[in-house]
C-alpha cells in the first residue's frame, strides 16, 4: 500500500455536517442526542479517517476535544459537574444541541436556495438546448464523504467476517492501479459500491480501492450516487 498517500478532497464537510448524520442515521431528534453514544460514532469515524490517511481540518480535531469533554461531564452527577461560564442550562448538551439546530437551519436555507437556483436555470434554458434529463436529476442523489466512510465500514466488516481472508505479508496494492481498474469497470456502466470490493482478498485490498475511489472522485471522474435513501451507492463515470 502506498503509505504516504493522502486524500485530499477539495469540499469537505465539517464536523457539524458528520455530527447531522450521524443524528440523522439513528434516526433520533437533535433534542434527544446521547453524548456517549455520538461521541463514541464521531471518534470511529475520525479513526477511519486516520487509517485512510485523509487529511482533517483542525476542527475536526477541536470538535473530537469538545465531545469527549461533554461526555466526561455527562458522567458525574449534577452537584458534582463544573460550573460553565455565562449559561443558565443544567444540561451540558444544550450549546452544542444550540449549535446543530442553527447549523441545520443554514445548510436547509443553502439547499432551498441551490434549488431554486437549478429550477431557473431549466425555466430559462437556451432555446432548442437539452431540456432536464433523469441523470441530471440523479445529480441531486450524489453522496457525501460521510455516507461513503459508513458504506466502507460495512465492506470492511463483511471483509472480517469472511473466514478465508487473511492478511497477506508482502502483499502490495497501489492507488493508481486501483484507479485503473475502477475506471475501466465503471466504463461498461455504473456498478454497485460493494461489488468494487467483491474481489477484494484483504483489509488492505479494501482500504487501497476505496482510497483510489475518492481520489477518482476528487478528480470529478466518477460520481457517487445514491437514487434513494437507504439504497445502495452506486458509482458511475462522471460523463455517463
Amino acid at each position: 500500500m502506498e503509505s504516504d498517500y493522502k486524500v485530499k478532497l477539495e469540499v469537505f464537510e465539517g464536523p457539524l455536517d458528520l455530527l447531522l448524520y450521524l443524528i440523522k442515521q439513528d434516526e433520533i431528534d437533535i433534542y434527544d442526542i446521547s453524548i456517549e453514544r455520538i461521541t463514541r460514532q464521531y471518534l470511529e469515524y475520525l479513526q477511519a479517517f486516520k487509517e485512510l490517511n485523509i487529511e482533517l481540518a483542525g476542527e475536526f480535531i477541536v470538535m473530537a476535544a469538545n465531545l469527549i469533554y461533554l461526555k466526561s461531564r455527562s458522567l458525574l452527577p449534577v452537584d458534582q459537574q463544573p460550573p460553565e461560564e455565562d449559561t443558565d442550562e443544567d444540561d451540558p448538551r444544550w450549546d452544542l444541541i444550540r449549535q446543530l439546530i442553527e447549523y441545520k437551519k443554514f445548510k436547509e436555507a443553502a439547499e432551498e436556495l441551490h434549488q431554486r437556483e437549478l429550477e431557473q436555470e431549466r425555466i430559462f434554458a437556451r432555446e432548442g438546448g437539452p431540456s432536464p434529463t433523469a441523470q441530471e436529476s440523479l445529480r441531486l442523489g450524489e453522496v457525501g464523504i460521510f455516507q461513503l466512510i459508513n458504506a466502507f465500514h460495512a465492506v470492511i466488516k463483511k471483509i472480517e467476517a469472511r473466514q478465508d481472508v487473511q492478511e497477506i505479508f508482502g502483499e502490495r496494492f497501489s492507488v493508481s492501479e486501483k484507479i485503473e481498474t475502477i475506471l475501466r469497470r465503471v466504463a461498461a456502466g455504473s456498478i454497485r459500491f460493494s461489488d468494487l470490493f467483491g474481489a477484494a482478498v484483504s483489509r488492505i485490498e479494501v482500504v487501497v480501492t476505496f482510497l483510489a475511489l475518492l481520489e477518482l472522485i476528487r478528480l470529478k471522474q466518477v460520481r457517487a450516487i445514491q437514487k434513494n435513501i437507504f439504497e445502495e451507492i452506486e458509482i458511475a463515470a462522471a460523463t455517463a
